[in-house]
């Protein structure tokens, strides 16, 4: 089978890609400068409500997004993609609720937020550190890793070889182009990601016969020599609401303890309501937020369904049950489900499309590490280097931002080993895992925040 790079189609359509978002950055830079620290972080808070909407759900869709949902959703059904329609309802509560409050506040950051509510530092401090460890442990990794996979998959090329030239190129997109360019790129790259994830679903179910036929083969997609309940598909795939006490995402959980994560990440977390900083008006944040809203039911049969149907065409692969077997087939002891999207391209899509899908993982791993990349060096010149340094100019804060995303690329390439060897290979599920044990602390903190006026901490005078 040959791989996309090595057809001309391929290689002229992710060409085409990569000058079409070139452009689209040259443009914006040339339109609104980022030479100021509220231009390069905030983009001088004048986006219109599409690039709102569109850079929230560019920058919440990464690689790893692709990679794990497709995956998780082979290995275990639809259930997996609650985490997504979750997320229609909480953005709402963003824009009507909790952006009002940032936007009055006038702060910049999270644990500015935080810090100016309560009344002391210690608190702005925490919350900055933990913001940065969480988007090196869970975020950037996680999307290095998915996105270098499916190169793999699709080049051959070495995994780690594919993590340093993915970083280097979006480093230096984010490091010369501030929130501006990101944002105004987030709004092309959202079509590309929709339209080019549209074909390979359509593809995917088409061959396994509709959902329907997905109903019907999906229980039956057995790994060759399987005995027993090892490697078998769950009688409960279809289901979204699973039983408390046997399913592996108990509806308990899905229904309640789902909301407190989804509510860290979409009202709280500083990559996400960064974008709604930026808005020019509230009125522009919220129509953003009713964009990205609509846009969250996509995941689930965009990533979910055709995940699901990979099984279906390659059990041998997707299913593999022992250490020995999924070695042969993918070359991972932990399991194949990972590969399942990654397969679906090479093996559906004719030359052209098959480059317009590695173009449309790209476009979701560059606009979501852009994001983290940007809102990294948000809270680490804001809320850590300016309490170092309490003298430092603008120019001499912008650098430090654009040099702490260098640092940043060093410490996740450090991380990434931890990555590949969590969660039996499945990448979604060490994503959720690990924000499961610190997303309520952080989530409780902010609705104390919000709507219980008399809770506050002692003032703390820190880095001083």
């Amino acid at each position: 089978m040959a791989a996309p790079g090595a057809d001309p189609w391929d290689l002229g359509v992710i060409g085409g890609y990569f000058l079409l978002v070139m452009a689209v950055g040259l443009w914006s830079l040339r339109r609104r400068g980022g030479r100021s620290l509220s231009g390069y972080f905030l983009a001088g808070r004048s986006m219109s409500w599409a690039p709102v909407g569109a850079s929230l759900f560019a920058s919440n869709i990464g690689s790893g997004h692709f990679v794990g949902l497709a995956g998780t959703g082979a290995a275990g059904g639809i259930a997996v993609g609650g985490f997504e329609w979750s997320g229609m309802f909480i953005v709402l509560l963003l824009g009507w609720v909790f952006v009002p409050i940032y936007l009055r506040a006038g702060v910049s950051t999270m644990p500015e937020y935080l810090g100016r509510r309560f009344g002391g530092g210690r608190i702005r401090l925490y919350l900055a550190l933990l913001s940065l460890g969480l988007y090196v442990s869970t975020k950037i990794s996680v999307d290095m890793y998915s996105g270098a996979l499916f190169i793999r998959e699709a080049l051959g090329w070495d995994l780690y070889g594919s993590v340093g030239a993915l970083l280097g190129i979006t480093a230096l997109y984010t490091v010369t182009g501030g929130l501006t360019a990101l944002m105004f790129a987030d709004l092309v790259q959202t079509l590309i990601i929709i339209a080019g994830a549209s074909v390979l679903a359509g593809y995917a179910l088409g061959a396994v016969g509709g959902y329907q036929g997905l109903q019907e083969r999906y229980p039956l997609a057995l790994p060759p020599n399987s005995s027993g309940p090892c490697g078998r598909p769950r009688p409960d795939a279809f289901n979204l609401l699973r039983d408390p006490s046997t399913g592996d995402l108990p509806w308990p959980g899905l229904l309640l303890g789902l909301g407190i994560i989804s509510a860290w990440y979409w009202c709280t977390d500083q990559v996400i309501v960064q974008r709604c900083l930026a808005g020019r008006s509230l009125t522009h944040v919220r129509a953003g937020c009713v964009v990205c809203g609509y846009l969250k039911v996509l995941p689930m049969f965009l990533m979910v369904l055709p995940g699901m149907a990979a099984r279906v065409l390659f059990p041998d692969v997707i299913g593999c049950a022992d250490p020995q077997g999924c070695s042969r087939a993918c070359g991972s002891a932990l399991g194949c489900s990972n590969v399942a999207y990654p397969r679906l391209v090479l093996s559906l899509l004719p030359p052209g499309l098959r480059g317009l899908m590695l173009a449309v993982v790209l476009a979701a791993l560059m606009s979501s590490l852009a994001s983290i990349f940007a809102s990294s060096a948000a809270l680490f010149t804001l809320d850590v280097y300016r309490k170092l340094r309490p003298g430092a100019g603008p120019r001499h804060l912008l650098l430090a931002g654009r040099l702490w995303v260098v640092a940043m690329v060093g410490l996740s390439l450090a991380w990434l080993p931890v990555v590949e060897a969590a969660r039996g290979g499945q990448l979604f599920d060490y994503m959720q895992a690990l924000a499961s044990y610190l997303a309520p602390p952080v989530a409780a903190v902010f609705f104390l925040a919000v709507f219980v006026p008399r809770v506050n901490e002692p003032k703390w005078d820190y880095l001083h």
